[in-house]
């Protein structure tokens, strides 16, 4: 018998934005399947969390850096839809998988652009468009960008380059996207207080304070300043919101 409920794929999504993104996406009745890099602990724990909101969720591993993987993972997810929900297409594909780098622009190597590039800006193109023939007609897609890709911050001009391709990718990708009812958009968060980058902003106080210092706000952003809004943008309330950039910084360095 076939589920009614909306399925949402989720790079990254045992830990941090994602993992908040997921439970919040549970919450609103949708159905989860998540992957994570390396730790499964925190995949089945995130999977744990979503069975007890009374919603099915699945972990698969995967390395969204890793190309040649891609193959073999869309047809894991194809099976698991089948197996799982007796589908053959799922609804919403959010792309926050990512690692970060902190580099003057004088001393970012090749290496660590490669590596950036194949996580934030080649994994994501070709994940997609794999993905692409499972994706319902009338789905969504939401790819992350930075609000470093608004404002410079010495020691992220790798990674905000590959934001800003992103945030370009995702117009083409509303508009290539469109005859099938795809709704594409972009989310960028400010700073927010998770593991990321070896969690600066959560554990060094002084840049903590500088964060809430230049935010509208008043304070740094926490996961679930971005899960529950990823998780209101894609409900039926916003099918209209496409190709847009939408920062959720609490008004960091308006």
């Amino acid at each position: 018998m076939k589920s009614s409920n909306k399925i949402a794929i989720i790079t990254g999504g045992s830990r941090g934005l994602g993992r908040s993104t997921a439970l919040n996406l549970a919450r609103n009745g949708c159905d989860v399947i998540l992957t994570y890099y390396s730790n499964q602990k925190e995949a089945d724990s995130a999977v744990a969390e979503i069975a007890a909101l009374e919603r099915n969720g699945v972990a698969l591993k995967l390395d969204t850096g890793d190309t040649s993987s891609f193959d073999n993972f869309a047809k894991t997810i194809k099976s698991t839809l089948s197996e799982h929900w007796g589908h053959d297409r799922f609804d919403f594909l959010v792309n926050n998988a990512g690692i970060g780098l902190n580099s003057p622009f004088a001393e970012t190597t090749e290496e660590d652009f490669d590596r950036l590039m194949n996580v934030h800006f080649k994994g994501v193109y070709f994940l997609t468009q794999k993905l692409l023939p499972l994706i319902a007609d009338g789905g969504r897609i939401v790819n992350f960008s930075s609000g470093l890709a608004r404002f410079s911050y010495p020691g992220y001009s790798a990674y905000a380059s590959m934001k800003g391709a992103v945030e370009v990718l995702t117009r083409y990708l509303a508009k290539e996207l469109g005859p099938r009812g795809i709704a594409v958009n972009t989310v960028a968060p400010g700073a927010i207080e998770t593991d990321f980058g070896g969690g600066h902003v959560r554990d060094n106080q002084e840049l903590n304070k500088w964060v809430a210092s230049v935010t509208a706000l008043g304070r740094a952003g926490v996961p679930e300043d971005i899960g529950a809004m990823i998780a209101s943008l894609l409900t039926e309330n916003n099918r209209w919101i496409n190709g847009q950039r939408i920062e959720v910084s609490g008004g960091m360095f308006v």
